[in-house]
């Protein structure tokens, strides 16, 4: 049987992301977006209300909510719908939590959960992408070798999301010769750390570019055997990759919405040649297909995310979802510059840099984690 019914948990976390996003963040989103800075306080009001560390447990000193990826897509796409930027930096500690919850051995929950579940925004991150434009997490380059009691990680990582503050990195490594999502660990790397740089200045990207983001350079990184997410059983690699890209993609839908919902009372005001061009047949179209590709993309989304909720191998349905968001974001946010006309070139309206954050999202993986 299936069902869209909510519980009364996700109604209200529903509520407070979708509170939040118009109060906190659609009004700011530009101006961050102009400076390439967040202000500190909206990342301590949004954890808060829970919307990255909710599912901490009770045990851990956390809001103790059931760990659920239907809801963290609900909470994505309601700050994605706000501002992707803003929300890529609220829920990028989830990309170190929600697979800390999943895989960690009860010594490392213990460990590292508690720090994650105080009042105040505590960054954390994933370190996925690599040095390579044809990146592709079934050949990670980045190596991690066992000697001893330790693992040496060497590699370098880059478009980490808060890497410039981040107190934990969760590092992807392959840890034998061969390739394949099997062969992927998961390491619990401080940013102390000997043997890893960070580098000094934020990198400079199309779109998210209010989000600091940095390259990491491990170079015989020692890394403790009780560091290993999940010590000897390790990670289940496919399900964390399929996790990070359920994630990634409900900011694209909130992205989609809100183009979506600006460009239509926009075509319905606009007069030209004496009528709205909402009546002009192309412009209809356009507001048709954006709306449909939208809800498309949501079902899509909310698929996969109940796989991985139901403990199915959600690789099918995510990778379907993956190509369909990826392809129609783009198109969503290309098509709202267009609507807009000259006005969506300029800076007066939010149209173009939605478009350049709806590519930067379909380009790249680990930024969040559902």
């Amino acid at each position: 049987m299936i069902t869209f019914e909510l519980s009364k948990e996700q109604n209200l976390i529903l509520k407070s992301a979708k509170e939040f996003a118009a109060k906190e963040l659609r009004d700011i989103a530009r101006d961050c977006d102009e400076e390439n800075a967040i202000p500190k306080k909206v990342l301590d009001k949004a954890w808060e209300v829970g919307l990255a560390n909710s599912a901490v447990p009770e045990a851990y000193d956390g809001i103790g909510m059931k760990r659920s990826a239907i809801t963290n897509v609900l909470i994505g796409e309601e700050l994605g719908y706000g501002c992707a930027t803003l929300a890529t930096a609220i829920m990028a500690p989830s990309a170190f939590i929600n697979p800390l919850i999943d895989f960690g051995t009860e010594d490392q929950k213990k460990k590292y959960l508690p720090q994650y579940a105080g009042e105040k925004f505590v960054p954390a991150a994933m370190a996925l992408q690599e040095n390579s434009f044809t990146f592709d997490p079934t050949d990670m380059q980045t190596k991690a070798g066992k000697k001893g009691n330790d693992w040496v990680i060497n590699g370098v990582k880059r478009l980490v999301p808060l890497g410039s503050t981040a107190n934990h990195f969760l590092v992807l490594a392959r840890t034998g010769k061969d390739t394949g999502l099997a062969n992927i660990g998961a390491f619990i790397v401080p940013r102390n750390t000997q043997g890893l740089t960070i580098s000094e200045e934020n990198e400079k990207t199309m779109g998210l570019k209010a989000l600091p983001s940095s390259r990491l350079t491990f170079n015989d990184c020692v890394v403790p055997e009780a560091d290993k997410l999940g010590g000897d059983q390790g990670i289940d690699g496919r399900r964390l990759i399929n996790s990070i890209r359920v994630g990634n993609c409900s900011l694209s839908v909130g992205l989609s919405k809100a183009v979506t919902d600006l460009s239509i009372p926009y075509a319905k005001d606009r007069i030209a040649f004496d009528e709205p061009i909402a009546k002009k047949q192309i412009i209809a179209i356009y507001l048709a297909n954006m709306y449909i590709e939208t809800e498309n993309m949501r079902w899509m989304v909310w698929k996969a995310a109940s796989q991985l909720d139901g403990g199915k191998d959600a690789t099918r349905a995510t990778t379907v979802m993956r190509h369909y968001v990826n392809k129609y974001a783009m198109k969503i946010a290309d098509d709202g510059v267009q609507i807009y006309g000259g006005h969506g070139y300029i800076r007066d309206f939010p149209l173009e840099m939605w478009l350049r954050n709806a590519r930067t999202l379909t380009v790249l993986d680990g930024m969040i984690a559902a």
